[in-house]
């Protein structure tokens, strides 16, 4: 099973053509609407043990409620967070961000989106985050993970299953060097990494539908082909979850 955590602002749809590839190579995918922080309600941004416990919650259901959970094996599930949801993944593998990076941050970016988010909303971040740790989750796949810039080798290092990091090259949203990076060098197992040239923050999100191109999240540079690039992300996403999450074959050849 595949857990997905959307994006500040989003929805369980945004990620709709990458949920639907998994579901075909033939997991159970799980796509969440993050309460207090989607499309229609914003009033809980900041809270970060909210969102990661929601999370959790996703998964109680599922194991313990959902009329197909004997089908499920609880020993092998997984995580895709986006923005946002990159962050809430983290929490929930272990990892305990450094808040007091936050004041430099916004001092030297103060017109970045986090810091004009943080500065917007008047309930402060939670930054006194309790132990969000949920084992049930063995592999995670991340994208242009929001409050990178508080990670460190401190902060990771009780992430310890495997990870796939991608990055967006031309991510006007959470830029670089402060996203993706900090992960990437932080994470005491090496992520499988992945840049994606010319694309932008929103191209992780699934190709927009005919009529919806003036949204500026279905935008994308003039070069670069949103569909084509997802059929290749999907298709990496299948491949590291079936290398961390499926069981191998037994080979009854001795050595």
């Amino acid at each position: 099973m595949i857990v997905f955590s959307h994006g500040t602002g989003g929805s369980w749809s945004g990620h709709l053509d990458t949920a639907a590839a998994l579901a075909r190579e033939g997991y159970v995918v799980v796509a969440m609407t993050e309460p207090g922080d989607n499309w229609r309600d914003q009033s809980r941004v900041t809270d970060l043990v909210g969102r990661t416990r929601a999370l959790s919650a996703t998964l109680d259901y599922m194991l313990s409620h959902w009329p197909g959970r004997t089908q499920l094996d609880s020993t092998r599930i997984g995580a895709f967070g986006f923005s946002a949801g990159g962050l809430t993944v983290l929490l929930a593998l272990g990892a305990k961000p450094d808040f007091a990076r936050i004041a430099s941050w916004c001092q030297a970016q103060p017109q970045s989106f986090t810091c004009a988010l943080l500065a917007h909303h008047q309930k402060p971040l939670d930054t006194a985050l309790p132990d969000l740790t949920d084992r049930r989750l063995k592999a995670a796949v991340i994208a242009a993970p929001a409050l990178g810039f508080t990670m460190s080798r401190e902060a990771l290092a009780s992430v310890r299953i495997p990870v796939q990091l991608w990055q967006a090259q031309n991510d006007r949203i959470l830029p670089s060097p402060g996203s993706v990076e900090p992960v990437r060098d932080g994470l005491a197992q090496r992520p499988e990494t992945h840049l994606v040239p010319l694309a932008g923050h929103f191209d992780f999100l699934a190709p927009c539908r005919s009529g919806f191109e003036t949204l500026s999240i279905c935008q994308s540079d003039h070069a670069f082909d949103r569909a084509g690039f997802h059929a290749g992300f999907n298709a990496a996403l299948g491949r590291f979850f079936d290398d961390t999450l499926r069981p191998r074959p037994r080979s009854d050849t001795p050595r």
